[in-house]
C-alpha cells in the first residue's frame, strides 16, 4: 500500500535518491539563513528589538543546512545541484512573495511594512515546514539515522512558528492589521500552488531515480494535485490564523548548537 510512510521510507533507503532529498533542503535551509542575516542587518530602525530574533531565526536554518549536509556525508555522499523547478524559496520569490533578493543585498534599511511582510510570509512557510516535520517525526523519529536529526529540526520549526505568531499578533495590535491579514492571504494562496508544483517536480526526480512504474507515479501526481484542490479552498486558512502561541519568545535566546551527526 502507498502511504507518506511507504514513499519517505524509499526515498530514504536509496543513496541516489536520499542524496537529492538532503541536497534540496540544504539549499532552501541556507537560502533562509542567508535572507534571515540579511534582514537582522537592514531591519527597519523602529523595529530593531526584533533583530536578535531574526538573527536566531537565520542561525537555526543555517543549522539546518548544515545537518542535511552532514547527514549526506556520514553516508559518503556528496550533494547536488538543486533542479531549478525543485527550488521553493526561488519560486516563491519570482511570485514576488517574501523580501526580493534584490532588495537585500542593497545596503538600504528595510521599512516596518518589509518586516510585516518578512512575517507574514515566514509564518506561512513555517507553517508547511512545521507539518512537514510533524510529519518525518512521527513516521522517523526514532530511526537510528535521521531521529535525532528531524526531532532537532521539529522543535526549530515549532519555534520558528510561535514566533511568527506572537510577532504578527503584537504587530496587529499596534495597528498593522489589514497589512498582515492581506499578506497573509497572498502568500498562503501563492505558497499552495508553489508547493504543489514543487512537489510534482520532486517526485518525477525521484520516480525517474527510484524506477517508478508509470501507475504508481500517476498515483503520486494525482495525490499531490488533489491536496493541493483542497488546500486551494479550504486548507490555506491554516496559514493565515493567528493564535498566541504556547511558547512564548521562542527566539528569545541563542540558537541551540547542531551536534555531529
Amino acid at each position: 500500500m502507498l502511504t507518506a510512510k511507504s514513499l519517505f521510507q524509499e526515498i530514504i533507503d536509496d543513496d541516489e535518491s536520499f542524496r537529492l532529498f538532503c541536497s534540496i533542503a540544504a539549499s532552501g535551509e541556507s537560502q533562509g539563513g542567508w535572507e534571515n542575516a540579511r534582514i537582522a542587518a537592514l531591519v527597519a530602525p523602529g523595529m530593531r528589538g526584533l533583530a536578535p530574533k531574526i538573527t536566531r531565526h537565520g542561525a537555526d536554518e543555517d543549522k539546518h543546512g548544515r545537518i542535511f549536509n552532514a547527514l549526506m556525508k556520514k553516508r559518503g555522499l556528496e550533494p547536488v545541484p538543486v533542479p531549478p523547478e525543485t527550488d521553493y524559496t526561488m519560486l516563491l520569490e519570482q511570485r514576488g512573495i517574501g523580501l526580493a533578493h534584490d532588495k537585500l543585498r542593497r545596503e538600504e534599511p528595510l521599512t516596518e511594512a518589509d518586516i510585516i511582510v518578512y512575517l507574514a510570509h515566514s509564518r506561512v512557510t513555517e507553517q508547511r515546514a512545521a507539518d512537514q516535520m510533524d510529519m518525518l517525526v512521527t513516521y522517523f523519529g526514532d530511526h537510528p539515522e535521521l531521529g535525532r536529526a528531524i526531532r532537532m529540526i521539529d522543535n526549530d520549526e515549532a519555534n520558528h512558528l510561535a514566533y511568527c505568531h506572537e510577532e504578527l499578533l503584537r504587530l496587529a495590535r499596534e495597528g498593522h492589521g489589514r497589512l498582515i491579514q492581506r499578506t497573509l492571504r497572498e502568500s498562503a494562496l501563492a505558497e499552495i500552488q508553489v508547493y504543489r508544483d514543487v512537489s510534482l517536480a520532486v517526485m518525477s526526480h525521484m520516480g525517474r531515480i527510484l524506477r517508478w512504474p508509470k501507475p504508481k507515479a500517476a498515483a503520486l501526481a494525482s495525490g499531490i494535485r488533489g491536496m493541493y484542490a483542497w488546500e486551494r479552498v479550504a486548507g490555506w486558512h491554516k496559514m493565515v490564523d493567528l493564535r498566541m502561541p504556547e511558547r512564548r519568545d521562542a527566539l528569545g535566546g541563542p540558537a541551540t548548537p547542531a551536534p555531529a551527526f
